[in-house]
Order: C-alpha cells, then sequence, then structure tokens
C-alpha cells in the first residue's frame, strides 16, 4: 500500500505540475521554435517539461520522508544518502534550466555533470567494485571514481540524446524505471524502490502530455535530470547482484540510450565530424527515414526498451545466464544496427572485405606465379591444359580458348583435351555453363619474339557479378611469357612427331634455344 501510494502520488502531482508549467510557460513565451530538420514539431512547443517532472519527483520524496521520519515508519531512505541523490539531482536538473533558457557548451554540461558523478560517489552512490577487475574487493578511489563519472555522463547525456520525438526519451526511461524497480524488489533495497517508483509516476504523469501529439517537450532540465537519477539508480539497484550481473544489469536494462550514444560517437568520428555535433542520423531519426511515422517509431523505439530490460532480468534468474543474454543482446544490435543502414559502418564493412579480398589477390597472384614456373616443364597440350585449369578455376575463370596462327594442317585430336569449336578455335571448358557467348573475355597474344607468334589464348568468365580478385597485369608479363613457350614447345613436338624423330629433335632444340633465348630478353 505505501508504495502504491507513492506511485500514485507522483502521477497525480506530476500531471497536474505538468498542466500547470505548460500553461505557464506559453503564456510567458518561453516555447521552442522548430529551427533545423532535426526537429521534428512544426508548431512552437514548451520545453520546460523537466520543471515538472523534477518538482513532482521532490516533493513526494522530501514528503515521505517527512511522514517516515515523524510516523516512525519501518521503510526509511536514508538520511544521508537521499540527500546525497537529492542534492546533486537538483545540480543537474538546474544545469538542464540553464541550458534551455540561456544555451551552454557541451564541455560546461560535461564539467557541472562530473562534479555531481564526483559528489555522487563521495557520497556512497558510485562504481566502488568491480567483480571483473578486483573479484569482490573494494575499487581504489583512481578507479572507481572515473569510472563513476563516466557511467554518469554516458546515461545522463544518453537520454539527453534520444529526446528527439514525441514520447521518446520519457517512454523509454519509464521501461528503464520499472526494471530498476523490479531489481530492487528482487535484490531486496527499499530505498530504491522508493526513488524508483516516485520517478516512475512523475515521469508517467508527464508523458500524458509528452506522447505524440506532444503539448510540452522535457528539455535539458528534464532529459538530463532523469538521465541522471537512472544513472544513480541502476547503480544502486544492483549493487547488491553477485559478480558480472553487477555489471551487466544496468548496461543491458539501458540498452538503446548506451546504443544511441555509442553509434551517434562512432558515426561522427568515422565521418571526421565533431563528436559533440548535432545531426539528424540518430535511432529515431533513421527510422523515420524508413518510412515510419512518429509514433510507431516511438512504439518500436519501446519494444526495443522493454526488450533490452527483459534481458537484464533474465540475469536475476542464474548468473549462468550472462553469456547466453549478451550473446543474444550482441546478435540483436548488429541486426537492428544493419537495418539502419549506417553509410559510415557499411564503409567499414566494406574497408574489411577489401582487406580479406586483397588477402585473396595475393593467393591468386602466388598460384599464378607457380603457374608460370611450371609451364617451363609442359611438353604438350594436355599438360598445358590441365596446370591451367587447376590455376584459374580456383579465380574465377571457366574455359580457355585457343586460336592458332599456323595450325600446320593438325588434327583436332593433336590439341587434346581441347575441343574444336565451330569458329576453328581450340576450346578446354571446366564448367557445366554454356560459353558460346561469354559476357566476359581476356585475350593474350603467345609470341616469344617478333617471328615467332603462335597464337591467341583467350581466358573466359562467365560471371561478371562478383569483382575477379586478380590484378590482370599478372597475366601480361612472365605468366604470358612462359605460356608462349610452353604452346611453342607442344607445336614443335607435334611437328616432330608428325615428321620423325630425328629431324623432330632437331626443330625442338631450336624451339627451345628461342624459348631460351627470349626469357634472357
Amino acid at each position: 500500500m505505501l508504495y502504491l501510494l507513492v506511485f500514485l502520488g507522483s502521477l497525480v502531482l506530476s500531471v497536474v505540475a505538468t498542466w500547470c508549467v505548460r500553461n505557464i510557460a506559453k503564456a510567458k513565451g518561453w516555447i521552442h521554435e522548430p529551427k533545423s530538420d532535426r526537429h521534428m514539431h512544426t508548431m512552437p512547443v514548451p520545453r520546460l517539461g523537466g520543471v515538472a517532472v523534477y518538482g513532482s519527483f521532490t516533493v513526494v520524496v522530501g514528503t515521505f520522508l517527512l511522514v517516515a521520519r515523524m510516523s516512525g515508519f519501518s521503510i526509511a531512505l536514508p538520511v544521508k544518502t537521499t540527500l546525497v541523490l537529492m542534492g546533486t539531482g537538483l545540480l543537474v536538473f538546474l544545469l538542464g534550466l540553464y541550458d534551455d533558457l540561456r544555451g551552454l557548451s557541451p564541455y560546461a554540461k560535461f564539467g557541472v555533470q562530473a562534479v555531481a558523478a564526483t559528489l555522487l560517489y563521495l557520497g556512497g552512490l558510485g562504481i566502488h567494485r568491480l567483480d571483473l577487475v578486483s573479484s569482490g574487493n573494494v575499487l581504489h578511489d583512481f578507479i572507481g571514481l572515473p569510472l563513476t563519472i563516466l557511467w554518469v555522463l554516458l546515461i545522463t547525456n544518453a537520454f539527453n540524446l534520444i529526446d528527439g520525438l514525441d514520447g521518446l526519451a520519457a517512454g523509454s526511461a519509464l521501461f528503464s524505471i520499472v526494471v530498476v524497480f523490479i531489481i530492487s524488489l528482487v535484490l531486496p533495497n527499499p530505498s530504491t524502490t522508493i526513488l524508483a517508483l516516485a520517478l516512475a509516476g512523475a515521469t508517467l504523469g508527464f508523458l500524458r502530455f509528452n506522447f505524440h501529439p506532444a503539448t510540452i517537450f522535457l528539455g535539458d532540465c528534464g532529459s538530463l535530470f532523469i538521465g541522471f537519477m537512472l544513472s544513480a539508480l541502476a547503480l544502486a539497484g544492483s549493487q547488491k547482484a553477485p559478480t558480472m550481473v553487477a555489471v551487466a544489469i544496468p548496461v543491458v536494462s539501458l540498452g538503446l540510450p548506451i546504443l544511441d550514444v555509442a553509434l551517434a560517437v562512432a558515426r561522427r568520428f568515422l565521418g571526421g565530424k565533431p563528436l559533440f555535433g548535432a545531426d539528424s542520423q540518430h535511432i529515431h531519426h533513421k527510422l523515420l527515414k524508413r518510412g515510419l511515422s512518429q509514433r510507431d517509431a516511438v512504439l518500436i523505439l519501446y519494444a526495443v526498451t522493454a526488450g533490452f530490460g527483459f534481458l537484464s532480468l533474465l540475469l536475476l534468474h542464474s548468473e549462468t545466464a550472462i553469456a547466453l543474454v549478451l550473446a543474444v543482446t550482441g546478435i540483436g544490435v548488429l541486426f537492428g544496427v544493419q537495418q539502419l543502414r549506417y553509410q559510415e559502418f557499411a564503409e567499414v564493412l566494406s574497408l574489411l572485405q577489401g582487406f580479406t579480398r586483397r588477402r585473396q589477390v595475393l593467393a591468386n597472384h602466388v598460384a599464378v606465379r607457380h603457374a608460370s614456373e611450371s609451364l617451363n616443364e609442359c611438353k604438350d597440350f594436355s599438360s598445358i591444359c590441365q596446370l591451367l585449369r587447376r590455376t584459374l578455376e580456383p579465380i574465377g575463370f571457366d574455359a580457355i580458348r585457343l586460336q592458332m596462327l599456323n595450325p600446320n594442317g593438325f588434327s583436332a585430336s593433336s590439341f587434346h583435351p581441347l575441343l574444336k569449336a565451330p569458329d576453328g578455335s581450340l576450346l578446354f571448358c571446366w564448367s557445366q555453363r554454356d560459353v558460346c557467348a561469354p559476357p566476359w573475355e581476356l585475350r593474350i597474344e603467345l609470341a616469344t619474339n617478333a617471328h615467332d607468334r603462335w597464337g591467341y589464348l583467350t581466358l573466359i568468365r562467365m560471371s561478371d557479378g562478383q569483382a575477379l580478385a586478380l590484378d590482370l597485369n599478372i597475366l601480361t608479363d612472365e605468366f604470358r611469357t612462359s605460356l608462349s613457350n610452353a604452346v611453342g614447345q607442344a607445336c614443335v613436338r607435334l611437328e616432330a612427331a608428325r615428321h620423325g624423330n630425328g629431324n623432330g629433335n632437331v626443330q625442338e632444340e631450336r624451339a627451345q634455344q628461342r624459348a631460351a633465348g627470349s626469357m634472357a630478353d
């Protein structure tokens, strides 16, 4: 009953406060004009909704503290911890309010947030142990403090970044708060439970006016405050969890804003853009570019946030489930990012594929060079053809065609396994495809010198959809010379076989001398 009163009190107070803030902001002209293509609204909208959220949360928590001390409730918030949390929350709220009214540089905002995170750490609400590093032992301040600051900066600004569609930041935060609430019940942690319920009621009451079409926005005072409170409550709520689970639960439960920040930083770094500059390439922007409406995009991201929350709750069931949860999360993130079609990551993937292709090119070049050496040992067309097949088939060629300039009346069987084609050329095909009309050919002249020109060899490739992993220049250098000499020697042996061994030996010796002289040149 006590928990229900806290939630309902915060909810009702938030609804009233948001209605009042919206009307006052309209009357005073404190509205936000759409000024760039990043802004999804077309009409001026007040953006001080964070005042209502902060006010409702503070009043309910303060009232609970007062009533608890006066009536002696068994569930009471530790005064020191609560004051630290409320004091640092006030600092972050004022920071956001000043930024809404006057504007601040990113570095100034980071500086104030770092101060708030430091005060949070000194007050006992920070990363004081990390089992990945210290196996349950308390971390030294020079490790725990930077980790706490990094965590607070990450989550605080993450919710500020996703506050780009009506109801997105508040709704996503609400799902994350529910996860914190459930965790605080399971572990248990009554203090975190009360604070989470108060924040959930304040956020839900505001969401009534912020869902599409929104009549009021959170503003930086709201998004920064909610993000800051979630970063603190997520740490406090999971501190009693064992080993790595204490680290994994808040990371997974806040997966959507963390993912958006990570993608934004990676995109801007790869694109050579300022890391803290604004753009229209966040996850919600990409969904809108895919043709979704604001409402549909927000609902999809709600489902994503709920999915992250569900996975984080699975970690409470068994510590051994962490590997499975992280694997499922990783696969889901990779699939989702792929669907968003970020050009920066597509370029990185293309670069990685280029490295892989370069390795294949290197392997193909080595194979061609080995073939150039082996061709010097080939004395007939059968051995030449088999060597060319072993070399060219893995590269992607399907057949070879030989056109002799002076066939000297040899029968087609003399060139086995080459078969005579209707156009008089000799064809050797190792593919099942029809090579009569190939889309891709490479013709190489076979000549040992200006006087000994044997003909042409054509490399046939039936597939033109995939790039050839080969520098074609390698086929016109040493390989061409070796192939020309091999064809020349094979022709001399055919001539020798027809006229007798004695005369043929003389001709073969002359051919070998010409080949040797050509290679020496």
